[in-house]
């Protein structure tokens, strides 16, 4: 189910999320390429310029290197910066998905811009942590061969060296990348620090590692299919036209725009193939999110009571935000009991264990008719709050009951039998929050 949803999202809000993606993709790319053009020229007329023996070579050479390197790390920081962004916009536009509401690009961006730095700083730790990888494995090359004085034995025992650090290294990357899988998304809704987002990233994903790990590993599975299907034959077409242009260098122009045509369109495919897969990978982060907070923490009931009392007239001051963490059923650092196969704290759908509308989010409510008609709707497991304001009753996890019903394997108390049937009996008056967590713990 998460891993259909997380495709539909295109179908969802695309100007909002393929075409902004699409468009920011596409202009830091040609804004990539102009700059490299350009300081590529600038430094190969500068050292050109240059008599060889002079003694301004040198500075001249080490100067350009600079240069490069620095508007290397600039357009860098610019990728991390757009892919920041769409993640955020992401898990934006499936917050409000979740509640049936389909928001403008103002409205996701007004959520994402006070996360903005945070979320640029966890992809730098990324790079960071990566580019540290490097060199580490780099280095510990490097000194095997120098201590054996680049003799060709060691050169043979380096190479050795660095496949197998960078074949054990891969579950690690696995296991790190699946564990800090939905920091984003935490990042976003809950407004979290970098340090809180990674904890709450690591005890989320706690028990869902395995459909986590699936689930992305099967949309990056999907999608470099795609990227290949659409480069491998531009590549071949590529080639195959440029030498049926321009056999021989022929610099007639017509050819040279036609050769540069057949070279660029494909890559143009490609990078919208990648704008999707950044934008379907965020989505299923999100979803994740979304899925264990439903579990562990009742976030479907808080969704439930938000859209009941938006369809009363609540303001959004009233309603405040409902993704929100509320400390009293936050998962902590012991770990959530173990589900039972097939479990489904929300309500449940015909098929997918969550409401499908046709937005293809799971929602945590059914959406209502959008006519004057009637449309039958899908039975709520939960009672309804006797008012608008009162929030239901806190949702057990396995193995604990509701408030006021017997724990599984005890007897309820069956009252005497008068002939007539009672009323159902009410939850007895909590003294604590109704929000508490399960099981009484306060």
């Amino acid at each position: 189910m998460i891993l259909g949803r997380s495709f539909s999202a295109l179908r969802h809000n695309p100007k909002v999320l393929f075409g902004f993606a699409v468009a920011v993709q596409f202009a830091i790319t040609a804004i990539a390429v102009v700059v490299i053009v350009l300081v590529a020229g600038f430094a190969a007329a500068r050292i050109a310029s240059v008599p060889p023996g002079s003694p301004d070579q040198g500075p001249i050479l080490a100067g350009t290197i600079a240069v490069s390197i620095l508007v290397g790390v600039v357009l860098t920081l610019a990728s991390v910066a757009f892919t920041s962004i769409v993640q955020g916009l992401v898990a934006a536009d499936v917050s409000f998905a979740a509640l049936g509401r389909k928001a403008p690009l103002r409205a996701l961006w007004s959520r994402v811009r006070p996360a903005f730095w945070r979320l640029f700083g966890f992809a730098l730790l990324q790079g960071l942590a990566a580019l540290l990888w490097i060199l580490a494995v780099g280095g510990a090359a490097i000194a095997i061969m120098a201590g054996s004085g680049f003799a060709d034995g060691s050169i043979g025992i380096a190479v050795g060296l660095i496949v197998l650090l960078v074949l054990a290294s891969i579950p690690l990357a696995v296991w790190l990348t699946t564990k800090l899988l939905v920091v984003p998304a935490a990042l976003v809704l809950e407004h979290a620090t970098l340090g809180s987002a990674l904890v709450r990233s690591w005890r989320l994903i706690r028990g869902r590692f395995w459909p986590a790990l699936g689930v992305m590993f099967l949309i990056g599975a999907i999608m470099g299919l795609a990227a290949q299907v659409v480069s491998v034959p531009g590549s071949i077409i590529s080639g195959v036209v440029g030498g049926v242009l321009a056999p021989t260098g022929s610099p007639d122009e017509s050819e040279i725009v036609a050769l540069i045509a057949a070279t660029v369109l494909p890559q143009i495919l490609v990078l919208a193939v990648q704008a999707i897969t950044l934008v379907v990978q965020g989505t299923g982060a999100t979803l994740i999110y979304l899925d264990s907070r439903m579990r562990y923490e009742g976030l479907d009931q808080t969704l439930i009571r938000h859209v009941e009392r938006s369809s009363l007239g609540a303001t959004d001051d009233e309603l405040g935000d409902p993704y929100a963490v509320d400390p009293a059923r936050a998962v902590s650092k012991t770990p959530p009991p173990k589900q039972p196969a097939g479990y489904a704290p929300y309500p449940a759908g015909p098929s997918t264990g969550y409401y499908a509308p046709s937005n293809g989010y799971p929602q945590a409510y059914p959406q209502q008719p959008q006519t004057g008609g009637t449309q039958p709707q899908a039975p709520s497991p939960y009672p309804a709050p006797p008012y608008p304001g009162q929030a239901y009753p806190a949702q057990p996890y396995p193995g604990q009951a509701y408030p006021g019903q017997p724990h599984p394997g005890q007897a309820a108390a069956q009252p005497p039998s008068t002939g007539e049937s009672a009323p159902p009996a009410a939850p007895p008056p909590s003294s604590h929050d109704s929000w508490a967590a399960p099981g009484g713990a306060e």
